[in-house]
């Protein structure tokens, strides 16, 4: 999975007010405890939450967090930007405009 959606996510995503310590990353084995009279929410409740809220997120903006990854930095992009003004060529022939092209074109928005 793209982004493991944590056990205290799920829980708060099911009752925003609970008060809950959790430790421990994986949901099988961590231990859960229920503070000041929050209602128990069952693993299998939990689980089930992981799971919509990792379907929603591996699929929201996917694209975008792909394209994070590949553009160049901001300040590289400024730095291509300015040598292509000064080359002239501030339009699709400069190297800022290639580059930003590249990382869309390899991560079209479907």
């Amino acid at each position: 999975m793209a982004n493991d959606i944590k056990i205290i996510n799920a829980i708060l995503s099911i009752n925003s007010n609970a008060k809950v310590v959790v430790s421990g990353a994986v949901l099988d084995t961590c231990n859960i405890q229920w503070m000041d009279g929050t209602a128990e929410i069952s693993k299998a409740d939990i689980e089930t939450k992981i799971t919509e809220l990792q379907n929603v997120y591996d699929g929201a903006g996917l694209v975008q967090r792909n394209r994070a990854k590949e553009y160049p930095s901001i300040v590289d992009q400024l730095d291509l930007l300015y040598k292509d003004m000064l080359a002239g060529k501030g339009d699709k022939t400069g190297k800022w405009f290639k580059a930003v092209k590249k990382v869309k074109d390899d991560n079209p928005k479907e």
